[in-house]
């Protein structure tokens, strides 16, 4: 039974992923293990009272557990699970694809896309410089076709740095045309690329995404520069005018100098990539939060992501259940 399906009373007995666990002491002092723990349709609280000891060293981030239980929406506390027993999975329990979301679309299909992309480029070094990324042949490839996105905001799963990615690349060589000035194989370029340091700045396990410590010292976009800038020197004659063009955009794509570019975007280009990388991480953020919602509701909590909740209330509730 998907998380997102479950009612006040339900009995459980299946495998959840572990998503954050935290010791606490009750009313009374003994202490309980509360967890957040989710599949592929969301998360659910949940609380264990007994086999502590035990439980600690199997329930870590990251990491399925069989759990047995039931579910309840409580008045004061709302929906959670009261964990009467927990246990590592048997062979073949785990079922990665029920566990960890993932894009609408097949990976098969996206890498379809996103070479049907770069064949529109017209620039020979520019188009080089995209073999070199994403090339079947490339050592980058396999990493960049399963890396995800992020690690919570959106697509914070397997295949989200390709899906984002090719959103964006998607959605800027769309627009360049309806404004002048733009050069769209510039723009569709760093699209496509601007997220590259992400590689280095996340692990890529599908059930606990996390920062690496070349991502917490150093940060995407450093990473995602250097990369770039090395596979651009590797190739003979690439003009200097199109190395700072494609570079400018990697290193501005945040934005703002507060959310972490050293530079905030001034071409055209840049700007076109900033603005609709800030667009598809936000409907990301929604894409999330809907999944998250529990049965009956129109409104999210709060996220930070958007600044706010999320309004839900024109889907009719068999979309909601579809997405």
């Amino acid at each position: 039974m998907p998380v997102h399906h479950f009612v006040d009373g339900q009995e459980i007995d299946q495998v959840l992923v572990v998503r954050d666990r935290e010791l606490r002491s009750g009313g009374d002092g003994r202490a309980y293990l509360r967890l957040t723990l989710s599949d592929r349709t969301g998360s659910v609280s949940a609380v264990l009272a007994d086999q502590l000891q035990e439980a600690e060293g199997l329930c870590l981030k990251g990491t399925p557990v069989r759990v047995n239980g039931r579910f309840r929406v409580d008045a004061r506390y709302g929906p959670q699970i009261l964990i009467e027993s927990v246990r590592a999975p048997a062979p073949g329990e785990v079922h990665v694809d029920a566990l960890v979301h993932g894009p609408p679309r097949s990976v098969e299909q996206m890498e379809r896309d996103l070479r049907e992309l770069i064949a529109t480029v017209q620039n020979a070094h520019l188009r080089e410089l995209l073999d070199r990324v994403f090339a079947p042949s490339s050592p980058v490839w396999e990493s960049f076709r399963d890396a995800p996105a992020a690690k919570h905001f959106h697509q914070a799963y397997r295949h989200g740095l390709l899906e984002h990615s090719l959103t964006v690349g998607q959605a800027v060589s769309a627009i360049s045309a309806t404004f002048p000035g733009i050069d769209r194989d510039v723009a569709v370029t760093g699209a496509l690329i601007h997220d590259i340091g992400k590689l280095e700045a996340y692990t890529s396990d599908a059930m606990a995404i996390d920062m690496t410590d070349a991502g917490k010292l150093q940060g995407e976009i450093p990473l995602g520069y250097y990369r770039i800038r090395r596979l651009i020197e590797d190739i003979p004659d690439f003009e200097p005018r199109l190395a700072t063009a494609v570079l400018h955009i990697i290193l501005s794509h945040h934005g703002l100098l507060e959310h972490g570019s050293p530079v905030i975007p001034c071409t055209r280009e840049a700007t076109l990539v900033h603005m609709i990388d800030n667009l598809g991480g936000r409907l990301g953020s929604f894409d999330r939060l809907e999944r998250e919602l529990p049965n009956g509701s129109e409104w999210s909590r709060f996220d930070r992501a958007i600044g706010g909740g999320a309004y839900f209330g024109s889907h009719r509730p068999e979309e909601r259940q579809a997405a």
